[in-house]
């Protein structure tokens, strides 16, 4: 019989609202003193960066399906692949990675430069808010191309991606986050079915007219299958986007040589992007549920108990990447764990890669004096599985 475990919802651990710095320091300690800690509502928490590995490798002992064990958010997370298992999952996923081949991300970099600096002609100099003016908008304006909506909908796919969003990462926990998110998310997918039904009658080239016709072994995909692979398509390489081109410039503010560097040396770009997502990375941690009994790390966890997986603190392991709270361009090893790893990695990683690429390339081009505005206010998400902030002021002046 499946555990019922109401709180396992809540947040555990430090909050990022002072910038992460408590949180990191909390992972630390755990990694080096509980590195599987059963915490007091019978959820296991693994830390290290071999162990995070092992989780993540194994779906035939760890389930993504969390609603096994959380029947309250089932409505929400049914159909959804992250929280699938194989076999359906194996043949949902081959269908969602042809939106995001190599062929088809490289194609969409002119109309992400183009995207990029239409936002930046946006930009009030010489203080703008980079996430409202470009890290957010940026990834749903590229995504709602690719689908083939309607530009005019920009602003309202843009409203149901920030709610779907929010819902995630305010002040509100558990199920109540559900029930916020299962509105926005069903509003969306209604609104996607009008177009499925006209790809269907009359096709074009465009991947919601691949989706209306695809087959996944023989049989065609449901309407509402067909709508939760929009939706996934649509927020696949938000957060990744977002969170990463703000980390970015807090790195930049650590470090004011980075970013000298970079703008002198374009082709550090994507190993320092490699880097700011293995030092401050934009999902904090995922969850399992344990199928059958397993040893993690040399202990035991019984089946049937949820196992979060913390991201960050693998990516912070002394033991996988030395001087981990660096910043190292040269470093060897590879491997971060900020796109998770095994069946479930992250279906939005070449397009988020390549459009921070594209937007900081932009934002050198575009600006001089670029950086995070001197004592400005950051509020970062609290309460939350995303690592990120809600504004990040920079002030800038015109390049000549």
């Amino acid at each position: 019989m499946a555990r019922q475990a109401p709180t396992v919802f809540d947040p555990i651990g430090p909050s990022t609202a002072d910038g992460g710095a408590e949180l990191l320091a909390w992972l630390r300690k755990m990694r080096d003193e509980n590195p599987v800690w059963r915490a007091d509502n019978d959820t296991y928490h693994v830390f290290r960066y071999a162990d995070v590995q092992q989780v993540l490798s194994d779906p035939a002992s760890f389930s993504s399906d969390t609603a096994l064990l959380v029947p309250e958010i089932d409505r929400l997370s049914r159909g959804l692949l992250p929280r699938m298992d194989p076999p359906r999952h194996r043949a949902l996923r081959r269908l969602a990675n042809q939106a995001f081949t190599s062929k088809t991300v490289t194609a969409l970099e002119p109309r992400i430069a183009r995207a990029a600096h239409e936002l930046l002609d946006e930009a009030p100099l010489p203080e703008f808010d980079l996430i409202e003016t470009l890290a957010y908008p940026l990834p749903v304006v590229v995504v709602a191309e690719l689908l083939g909506l309607d530009p005019a909908d920009r602003a309202r796919f843009r409203d149901w991606a920030n709610r779907l969003i929010v819902a995630q990462v305010g002040d509100k926990a558990g199920v109540e986050v559900a029930v916020m998110t299962e509105r926005a998310n069903r509003e969306l997918k209604n609104h996607l079915r009008g177009f499925l039904v006209e790809r269907r009658v009359s096709p074009g080239t465009d991947l919601l007219s691949r989706l209306a016709g695809a087959t996944v072994d023989g049989t065609r995909l449901t309407d509402d299958e067909a709508a939760n692979m929009a939706v996934l398509l649509l927020s696949a390489g938000h957060v990744t986007t977002t969170s990463l081109l703000g980390h970015l410039f807090v790195c930049f503010a650590d470090d004011p040589g980075l970013a000298a560097r970079l703008r002198a040396e374009r082709g550090l770009i994507p190993a320092a992007l490699e880097e700011v997502l293995r030092l401050r990375s934009p999902i904090i941690y995922v969850r399992r549920v344990t199928r059958r009994d397993v040893t993690v790390g040399g202990h035991t966890i019984p089946a049937n108990r949820m196992v979060t997986v913390w991201l960050l603190a693998a990516n912070h392991d002394e033991r996988k990447f030395p001087e981990p709270e660096r910043v190292v361009l040269n470093r060897t090893g590879g491997g971060q764990a900020a796109f998770g790893h095994g069946i479930h990695f992250c279906l939005g990683a070449p397009l988020g890669r390549v459009e921070t690429r594209i937007a900081l390339n932009a934002l050198f081009d575009r600006f001089e004096d670029l950086r995070v505005t001197p004592g400005a206010h950051i509020p970062f998400y609290d309460k939350s599985d995303i690592y990120g902030m809600r504004v990040l002021p920079l002030t800038a002046r015109r390049a000549r």
